[in-house]
């Protein structure tokens, strides 16, 4: 701050400063005119890919529009926010189809066939045209494995019906995907309790 200026005086450049900010940003939120279904990837090694997902769901149910998910691995855990998004029947459609993740089937033919279901299930999702938006919760450790064919993916989803929303979760997304999608979010880990010994636990982790 500058000393030799009064608290009035300051105020009204910080004030002309964020007027300036403000009409420069909505100079630039005017040419956004688009409208359509993006592309939407979370990635990374840090907490939190699957529950901005589903941040994203509970907005478009706040709107009133449909969603449909496909749980790719977790199919078994019975998570906080299945019980949340089950309240609203007629809003979400849950398909849960993995088995859990591979070190706990140990069964990696079974893995394939699960996988590959879910594939199918989340393009009949993808398809039908009451699902404003589409999760594909951890696919992108099914793709990591190859338990589907990555190109196939890739290429169906940039030409996914143009007003459907998709989102990808999991860490290790592929660069294929990330070609092709129109946001990606990485989430970086900074400091993790698991380190310090603490379990997962009920609203936290599930």
């Amino acid at each position: 701050m500058n000393n030799d200026l009064s608290e009035e005086e300051v105020n009204a450049k910080a004030n002309e400063k964020r007027r300036k900010h403000k009409a420069a940003k909505d100079k630039i939120l005017a040419t956004k005119t688009k409208e359509g279904g993006l592309l939407v990837v979370h990635t990374g090694k840090g907490k939190g890919k699957t529950t901005a997902a589903m941040g994203i769901v509970a907005r478009c149910i706040g709107h009133g529009k449909k969603v449909g998910i496909v749980q790719f691995v977790k199919g078994k855990w019975e998570t906080g926010e299945r019980v949340v998004l089950e309240a609203f029947p007629d809003l979400v459609t849950i398909t849960a189809m993995g088995e859990g993740f591979t070190w706990e089937t140990q069964n990696r033919a079974r893995d394939i066939e699960a996988a590959n279901a879910a594939w199918a299930r989340a393009k009949e999702m993808i398809e039908d045209p009451e699902l404003a938006l589409v999760l594909l919760d951890e696919i992108n450790i099914v793709l990591r494995n190859d338990y589907i064919d990555i190109n196939e993916v890739a290429d169906y989803l940039k030409n996914k019906p143009a007003d459907k929303h998709v989102i990808c979760t999991g860490r290790n997304a592929k660069d294929e995907l990330i070609e092709v999608a129109d946001l990606v979010t990485e989430m970086t880990e900074v400091k993790h309790h698991f380190r310090d010994g603490y379990k997962a636990q009920a609203g936290i982790e599930f």
